[in-house]
């Protein structure tokens, strides 16, 4: 199946509207969605937006969106190294969406219902980890990796934006991730600009997704990942907050943008960790134990840099009780 890398606003201002969880998996095809459900096989084939196989695969992952440029090279790892694992489904969506709308409540993705209980859950957020341990569904999980805060802009910087403090300009149009369902700016993005002094004039005090926060200048996305560097390749914002990883990942492919570092401590880099367990209900459990020992692995850290993420310390890698 072969999946456009572009996507298309008019679709992207309907998915995923508050209260409703369902994708058109047409849709998803020409926004690119579709690289967000995905069925890996052990001879090689990805199967996308195979909803059903959350059920029936031998490794069901739910896992935080921006990991989505590492999981073909991850997987095809993993299941090399653990052959007896023949089909791994794996979502890469906001880890807010997975908790409140496919683990504690019933979703669905175009009409067909997802798994309630996958094996492993991924978060940037801590907490949503302990939401589950009080819910008796998880008891040990650990950090993996890390990323950081960094702006993409277009090719060349036409802008000349040098750093976060130049989102307080009035001359740019900025494209951000929603503080509804988007982690990274709900728990990073936001806090960020609260130390610039800049969130009332960047938001506007708004909190929507697919919408202008500010008319015309601050456009909060559905995905940021897959939105924000479309909108800028056509002209339509020139500044968005998104994780580093994202910038290296929209260069490898040949992408027209950019990235402006954001020092530290503005970048989070140091808060910035995903946290992964277990569920207790998951039907694989042998298999995800091998997977959270893989990802401490040296191979998978190595996999996780590659693509611009912070390894993990040895002490962090070692599954602790929530």
């Amino acid at each position: 199946m072969k999946l456009t890398k572009k996507l298309l606003p008019a679709l992207l201002a309907t998915a995923l509207a508050p209260g409703v969880y369902s994708v058109s998996i047409q849709a998803a095809k020409d926004a690119g969605h579709g690289h967000d459900y995905r069925t890996f096989h052990s001879n090689g084939n990805v199967d996308y937006g195979k909803i059903e196989d959350s059920y029936t695969s031998d490794l069901v992952l739910y896992l935080a969106g921006n990991q989505f440029m590492v999981m073909e090279e991850l997987l095809k790892d993993f299941q090399k190294k653990n052959p007896d694992v023949k089909t791994v489904y794996v979502e890469t969506i906001p880890p807010g969406q997975i908790l409140t709308k496919q683990l504690l409540e019933q979703g669905e993705i175009d009409g067909k219902k997802t798994n309630q209980k996958p094996d492993i859950f991924a978060s940037v957020n801590g907490n949503h980890l302990k939401r589950l341990k009080k819910e008796g569904r998880m008891n040990e999980g650990m950090i993996y990796i890390h990323n950081k805060l960094e702006l993409m802009v277009a090719a060349g910087n036409p802008k000349n934006i040098q750093g976060p403090k130049d989102l307080a300009r009035d001359d740019i149009v900025q494209s951000h991730p929603n503080p509804v369902t988007e982690g990274i700016f709900k728990f990073y993005g936001a806090e960020m600009l609260k130390d610039l002094g800049l969130h009332a004039k960047v938001t506007g005090g708004k909190e929507c997704k697919s919408c202008w926060a500010v008319d015309g200048k601050t456009w909060f996305t559905s995905r940021h990942h897959r939105e924000t560097p479309h909108r800028i390749e056509n002209g339509e914002a020139d500044v968005g907050i998104v994780w580093t990883t994202e910038v290296v990942h929209a260069k490898s492919e040949g992408r027209k943008v950019d990235g402006v570092p954001i020092p530290a401590p503005y970048n989070k880099q140091d808060k910035a960790a995903y946290s992964i367990g277990k569920l207790t209900d998951g039907k694989n459990q042998k298999n995800a134990d091998m997977f959270l020992k893989y990802l401490a692995s040296d191979e998978a850290q190595n996999i996780y840099a590659k693509y611009g993420f912070v390894k993990a310390s040895a002490d962090e890698l070692k599954l602790k009780p929530l």
